[in-house]
């Protein structure tokens, strides 16, 4: 795949007017509202999952609805606490999997957070939480599940989950509350970016900071409009069977944008792109980029397409985590 989208230049200028629903502050504040009337009901309970240097917990907590939902934390057996801790967003179609894929983090001398996916877990990695929510027509995957309205959409639930996850990492008897770093790539990213927006509108200690790797969910109009790759396909073939809806279905999109949210976010943020990416286009990265209120930097990798950096921005991760929980 050769770059198809605008010339880095034009990129790093890339500032599109943003689309936004006039009651976007109200629609989550009356979501994230709802969800603290569940109690969180954070659970952790230890699993033998054979790393001797860690210890593993199988997490429980109460999401959007009070829904249950699972995840991971792990930790440095030796460490006394209280620690600081990396919350962590998984990509379109996977599930928190096995313990065995989490270790690098918790490495490092911090806990480590895995926030399952409601509904996902049968695309990359397993998952074990189950998704309650509404059905409706919908095309494969999870992007158009509920679309027909913000209040039914698939990622009001999944954002919400999100919020309650950073909640329930800040519970853990051996972390530090106030330090705490979002991170994530493709969906793992816009839901960072969701995250970090609203996240400290609702916890007494906001996060610190986010990894957002090449968010998807980002300016998602142009997105339809230059690719046709899963997940965005999804939405394409959607449209394209339901005829004249456009403004009724980006509207709803509208609530759940990453260029919305960026706007909002005040926290250091580490970007990262591949400009050959063409399942999460570089100029709809960019345009949440350019749009981010907080302190920020790009990683861009000129010939990488959506893996971006790999194992050079994993390092990179590290860089930015040390720094940043040594400056709290």
């Amino acid at each position: 795949m050769p770059q198809f989208d605008l010339p880095l230049e034009q990129l790093q200028q890339y500032v599109p007017e943003r689309t936004e629903p006039l009651d976007f502050d109200a629609f989550w504040e009356k979501t994230l509202a709802e969800a603290a009337s569940f109690s969180l009901d954070a659970r952790f309970e230890e699993v033998d999952a054979g790393y001797t240097e860690l210890v593993t917990e199988d997490v429980t907590f109460a999401g959007y609805g009070g829904h249950p939902i699972k995840g991971w934390m792990l930790r440095p057996r030796s460490a006394k606490g209280p620690l600081p801790v990396v919350v962590t967003y998984i990509g379109y179609g996977g599930g928190r999997s096995l313990l065995g894929e989490w270790t690098a983090i918790p490495s490092t001398g911090v806990a480590h957070f895995v926030m399952d996916l409601r509904g996902q877990g049968a695309g990359h990695r397993s998952g074990d939480t189950p998704d309650p929510g509404v059905g409706g027509p919908h095309f494969g995957g999870h992007l158009t599940l509920g679309i027909d309205s913000p209040e039914t959409y698939y990622y009001r639930r999944l954002f919400t989950d999100a919020v309650r996850a950073v909640e329930a990492a800040q519970a853990h008897p051996f972390v530090d509350a106030s330090r705490v770093l979002l991170s994530g790539g493709s969906q793992g990213g816009a839901i960072a970016l969701a995250s970090a927006a609203l996240s400290p509108t609702v916890l007494e200690h906001a996060p610190l900071a986010a990894i957002v790797d090449v968010p998807f969910l980002s300016h998602v109009r142009r997105a339809t409009e230059i690719v046709n790759t899963a997940p965005y396909g999804e939405l394409v073939r959607y449209l394209g069977i339901q005829r004249g809806r456009e403004d009724e279905i980006f509207h709803t999109l509208g609530y759940f944008d990453g260029v919305n949210f960026a706007a909002r976010v005040t926290m250091p943020a580490l970007f990262s792109v591949g400009l050959l990416d063409d399942v999460c286009p570089p100029s709809c990265v960019y345009a949440a980029y350019n749009h981010y209120a907080g302190p920020k930097s790009m990683n861009v990798f000129p010939y990488n397409g959506h893996e971006n950096g790999g194992a050079a921005q994993a390092a990179e991760h590290i860089r930015f985590q040390r720094e940043v929980f040594s400056g709290a």
